[in-house]
């Protein structure tokens, strides 16, 4: 006799942005898997969303931080896990915003709010690497590291991590916080250092330095940040808990311009800025043995990342290539 499967039903917050995509994306691989994308469209946009299995997901046009219509989404669908990975993003924009940044402590309460009074289950949420501020010790280890930036980007993560482990001491609510290093993928968009780069290098344009490019970066590919997310979801692993996500080969950002240029053949000059008042880190570097023990494979290359993403058809019709 047939059996029909029960469908799990998710919430992905900023599921149209770079790393919400992707993780609809390979969610949506899963028959038993439902997926509503809810995003304000305020830094994703909708041809980020799958163009495939649309029987499979659906698209709300949502402003988490407004409770009424958050609430009337998830009274609604009856969710059984939450992807929170809505947020004001980009260093940029996050500096010349911080009122936008600090609302989204209301969406971070209102999702906790609306799972602990629904049928979810678990909540993952996407913090970052910059709650570390400027390291005392590489590699930054999740629990050895102290978290002192104070930027409000990463005060706002911080805090947020604060109400995941506040709400499961209090309601038990299950989560997993993602500190996501940078993840880069063809559906990044120039806000952001090797999308930015890489579009400069394939228009023949100036590639842009703020300071004098010896900060230090690491690079993860998205598939690999999202591998680890799902093997997180699937496994029943890192619960109640804390993982860094990033790869931890360090990159100057001199050297990701001189790659990025080298494998591009462009004729693309590199111009010095002055540097960012606040929020450009020095140094970054997780401790990944986490990630490495749950891919149980090696990471993606950066400049297999790159090629790519230079072979994307998306990525280059996103750019005007």
């Amino acid at each position: 006799m047939y059996k029909s499967v029960k469908m799990k039903k998710i919430l992905v917050t900023g599921g149209a942005g770079n790393v919400g995509s992707a993780l609809v994306e390979k969610l949506i691989e899963k028959e038993d898997n439902f997926v509503v994308i809810a995003d304000d469209l305020s830094t994703g946009f909708l041809y980020k969303l799958p163009k495939n299995h649309k029987e499979r997901w659906r698209f709300e046009k949502c402003d988490v931080n407004n409770e009424s219509l958050l609430s009337a989404l998830m009274k609604t669908e009856k969710f059984d896990y939450v992807f929170h990975f809505a947020a004001v993003v980009g260093v940029q924009r996050t500096q010349e915003h911080p009122i936008s940044v600090l609302r989204d402590i209301d969406g971070i309460k209102n999702i906790l709010d609306l799972s602990i009074n629904s049928s979810v289950k678990h909540v993952y949420f996407s913090s970052s690497s910059e709650v570390y501020g400027e390291p005392v010790e590489l590699p930054q280890h999740e629990y050895k590291t102290p978290l002192n930036s104070r930027v409000p980007y990463a005060v706002v993560k911080n805090v947020a991590e604060c109400f995941f482990r506040s709400y499961e001491q209090e309601y038990g609510l299950n989560y997993t916080i993602f500190r996501f290093f940078n993840t880069y993928g063809p559906n990044q968009s120039t806000d952001f250092v090797v999308s930015r780069f890489l579009a400069a290098a394939l228009k023949g344009q100036d590639i842009t330095i703020y300071g004098d490019g010896s900060q230090t970066r690491t690079f993860s590919y998205v598939d690999d940040t999202i591998d680890t997310c799902l093997a997180c979801h699937y496994q029943n692993k890192i619960i109640n808990d804390v993982i860094n996500i990033g790869s931890d080969k360090l990159v100057t950002i001199n050297e990701l311009a001189q790659l990025v240029i080298s494998m591009t053949n462009s004729k693309s000059k590199v111009i010095f800025l002055p540097p960012l008042k606040e929020g450009d880190m020095t140094r970054r570097q997780p401790d990944n043995s986490k990630m490495r023990e749950l891919l149980g494979r090696e990471l993606i290359p950066l400049d297999e990342g790159i090629k790519r993403m230079m072979n994307d058809k998306n990525y280059l019709a996103s750019i005007g290539v």
